[in-house]
């Protein structure tokens, strides 16, 4: 060990803590220097504050932290040497050892000294520059002749355009939390895998900006009661919506984010009537009939004929108020800060949904008697996760489900309209619709009337399932394109999968139709972390050969679950690959093993493989198409899915090129962010419509979709002459050129991806890396929110699918093509 890091091995047990030992680091790529500050809640919290130097993190304590105010003198005690890779520790330090307590990283970038680094440490005396999430500009280190065990330095910050008054701003209450993850508190890590310990929540929240989006926290369905402190409010049978006040301006989203403002314009004045500044709200759209059940139906009318004096909204949670963010406060101090600002509510569309605190079981039995859909239960400590939780549940009085609407039948008698919608799903295992029956009762003559106009412009001449019914049931059916989707209740499932006495309530526009699958019931008493495990070793015709090999052994994760992955996602990710050549990275001995790039089918056994002689694409490549294909990689274990930018409708012209914006790994991510954006920019003057996805690394993917003309020498050229003009216009920020050593401190934009045979990682292929992180599609407009290219994995991507709609949807749709005109904005001739 290098004698540097004696000291800091000699305190430490690193057969009891987490903490790296800062061996085996010999050979990393080069990068700029980098710093980090972690916040330690040791015996008394504190901010360790380490630059990198000569191979290792020269390391402060900073007691107070450090302050953006020149005034500010900040001491900061010199302590040991850290190692490299401690930089990116989170985790919580054992008690009995040196350092117990929790560890986050609270900031992290590059630093820039000014002149010679080892002879100002030397002299004492550091002037630096700091790039960082959260601190940037001019710093200054200098140690003191005060008196103590260990040196006594000074933290300072220059008077510059980064520097505030410690009186107007105080960074380190404004920006508490890690910049690695969505920690505060962190996980307690035992032996073998991490458990989310709770945060520290206070009463009123941190001072936050209002957001312009935020995503609905979602409640998972439970067949029994779980066990707990819980309180439970009524499921209303209507439209889930959040609203957003921001002074006059009132707006209110559905869960997909799109702006129904236009069609509540009394909720908007009932709002605005609470006097509240800033705020988000949540809760849900509601007509109540003479009985005062919810009826769904009406509430669709009520929408159709724009009479929103019928709706009422009831409100349940409150996430921003006063420029604070309430979210991780706990929900019945959410709550109860919600029912005050309602109190003095005149309003009679605008209402709190009470809760209850009666024996769930005597609740429930009611809700069912008065014909409500059932209850929702919610932890009373929890956080606002804005994703489906285990801390809120719905128990349900009878089934009722969200179906695709896949064909319609024609009126018998005197019924106009239709007689009957054909229902199907989205099965579990395959992706693919299958038939789930059909449902002909529920409708009056004005709904008969209004969805039939809504079916007939989807009319197709093919069913869109792969089992389309026969027969009688099958006898005189319009086939639809599968976009509409149905709110139906059943009496029960036939093994086939196909619902029994079933009734309309309802179309649903406020849900994608892709997402739609059949809604399993979880246990009450367990917490689901990811979809349940299949049981058996089967995926079909295929026997999965030595599922429990652990291949992430950061995580544990199975071979087994890497396959229930690709069978889960495959109706996303065969969309990517179809007719695609495809190369796979594999890892026969998991991710502690060697990983193989392999281009063409070679020896693999795979089921139905589309293989491509090199005289047909110019050199041997292979193409996935079906499912069962790609389960057989996986049983050949593939990793990883990377793909060329043509298929085989002409392997010599590209449907698209992709820049890969590659960073120096000590960047801060919001540097990325800010060269996505730069990249976006030109793209947009040069006319090009982009879509944009995370790469499951450390950078971001920008693809741009283009029709078959040009061919790869151009395209390549075309994508070579993007990057070399951006290059020119930020060269302290970008490189155009490959290497480790050309971006230092900078980020490389990699069009070397475009030439033929070349490949980029496929949209929602896993990433051979700890935690097996997914390479994910995001809207342009979630840009500005992501924390990092490895936010999803492969435990949280399915989250993200049910919540989001598909921000490529619209990508085989797009027509565009290199023009002489952008070729001459480039310089190109």
């Amino acid at each position: 060990m290098a004698k540097p890091l004696q000291e800091y091995a000699r305190k430490r047990d690193f057969n009891a803590t987490p903490e790296p030992s800062g061996q085996g680091r010999r050979g990393k790529r080069a990068h700029a220097l980098q710093f980090c500050i972690q916040k330690h809640d040791a015996s008394h919290l504190h901010y360790d504050f380490r630059l990198e130097l000569d191979g290792t993190l020269k390391s402060w304590a900073i007691p107070k932290g450090p302050s953006l105010d020149p005034k500010v003198r900040r001491l900061a005690v010199h302590v040991e040497d850290h190692p490299l890779d401690y930089a990116n520790f989170e985790g919580h330090i054992p008690e009995g050892h040196y350092g117990a307590g929790d560890v986050i990283v609270w900031d992290r970038g590059i630093w820039e000294p000014e002149g010679d680094a080892q002879q100002a440490y030397a002299k004492g005396k550091l002037r630096f520059r700091l790039q960082g999430e959260k601190l940037g500009g001019m710093w200054n280190l200098f140690r003191t002749r005060l008196a103590g065990k260990k040196e006594q330095w000074m933290l300072v910050k220059s008077d510059d355009g980064q520097a505030r008054s410690e009186s107007e701003y105080n960074i380190l209450e404004a920006q508490p939390d890690s910049v690695l993850s969505d920690r505060t508190l962190v996980p307690k890590l035992g032996a073998v895998k991490a458990k989310p310990a709770p945060r520290k929540r206070s009463a009123t929240g941190k001072k936050a900006a209002l957001p312009d989006l935020l995503q609905p926290q979602l409640a998972t369905l439970v067949d029994s009661l779980p066990s707990g402190d819980w309180r439970y409010e009524v499921k209303f049978d209507g439209y889930r919506i959040l609203a957003r006040i921001d002074g006059d301006d009132i707006r209110l989203f559905t869960r997909n984010g799109h702006d129904w403002s236009a069609k509540m314009p009394g909720h908007l004045a009932a709002l605005r009537e609470l006097g509240v500044d800033s705020a988000w709200l949540d809760g849900e759209m509601v007509v109540n009939d003479e009985h005062g059940v919810a009826d769904f139906q009406a509430l669709q009318n009520a929408f159709d004929t724009e009479h929103d004096e019928q709706i009422t909204y009831y409100l349940f949670d409150l996430l921003f108020l006063g420029g604070h963010d309430l979210r991780q406060v706990a929900l019945q101090d959410r709550r109860e800060a919600l029912r005050r600002l309602l109190e003095h509510n005149q309003a009679d569309n605008l209402k709190f949904s009470a809760d209850f605190d009666q024996p769930v079981e005597s609740l429930l039995d009611s809700a069912c008697r008065l014909k409500l859909e059932g209850l929702i239960g919610k932890r009373v400590d929890s956080p606002y996760l804005g994703r489906r939780s285990a801390d809120w549940v719905k128990l349900k009085c009878k089934q009722r489900q969200e179906f695709v609407i896949v064909g319609y039948t024609d009126p018998k008698g005197s019924r106009s309209g239709f007689g009957a919608l054909l229902l199907a799903l989205h099965d579990h295992d395959s992706g693919a619709l299958r038939y789930a029956g059909k449902v002909g009762t529920g409708f009056s003559s004005t709904t008969l009337a209004s969805i039939h106009a809504r079916l007939e412009p989807l009319e197709v001449a093919k069913p869109a399932l792969p089992k389309p019914p026969t027969g009688a049931e099958a006898r005189g059916v319009h086939w639809l394109k599968p976009h509409l989707l149905a709110e139906v209740a059943y009496a029960q499932m036939t093994r086939d999968g196909v619902v029994r006495h079933a009734v309309f309530h309802g179309l649903r526009d406020d849900k994608p139709a892709s997402a739609i699958d059949l809604e399993r019931a979880m246990p009450g008493n367990t917490v689901p972390k990811s979809k349940p495990a299949k049981a058996a070793e089967n995926f079909g015709d295929l026997r999965l050969t030595h599922p429990e090999r652990v291949i992430d052994a950061s995580s544990g994760i199975t071979k087994r679950e890497v396959a229930e992955y690709y069978a889960d996602l495959s109706q996303w990710i065969l969309p990517q690959l179809k007719d695609r050549p495809v190369a796979l990275v594999r890892a026969p001995d998991g991710l502690a093993g060697e990983l193989f790039f392999q281009k063409n089918a070679g020896q693999l056994h795979i089921a139905n493989v589309l293989s491509y002689a090199k005289a047909e694409a110019g050199q041997a490549a292979m193409v996935i198409n079906r499912p069962d294909t790609l389960l057989g990689a996986v049983q050949m274990n593939m990793l990883e899915l990377h793909t060329w930018n043509a298929t085989d409708k002409d392997f010599d012209k590209p449907d698209r090129f992709v820049l890969d914006l590659d960073p120096d790994p000590a960047l801060p991510w919001k540097a990325m962010l800010e060269a996505t954006q730069l990249t976006l920019t030109l793209l947009d003057e040069l006319g090009l419509k982009v879509f944009l996805k995370t790469s499951g690394g450390k950078g971001m993917h920008v693809v741009v979709p283009l029709t078959r003309r040009a061919g790869w020498d151009e395209v390549k050229d075309f994508s070579h002459a993007i990057v070399t003009y951006l290059a020119k216009l930020f060269p302290d920020r970008l490189s155009a050129v490959s290497g480790p050593k050309n971006r230092v401190g900078r980020i490389f934009i990699d069009y070397l991806r475009n030439g033929k045979g070349a490949t980029t990682v496929c949209a929602y292929s896993l990433r051979a890396r700890e935690g097996l992180p997914v390479s994910v599609p995001i809207w342009r407009e979630e840009l500005a929110q992501l924390k990092g290219a490895n936010q999803w994995n492969i435990a949280n991507v399915h989250q993200r699918l049910a919540e989001v709609d598909d921000p490529w949807a619209a990508m085989g749709k797009t027509r565009q093509s290199i023009t002489a005109r952008m070729r001459k904005q480039l310089g190109l001739k």
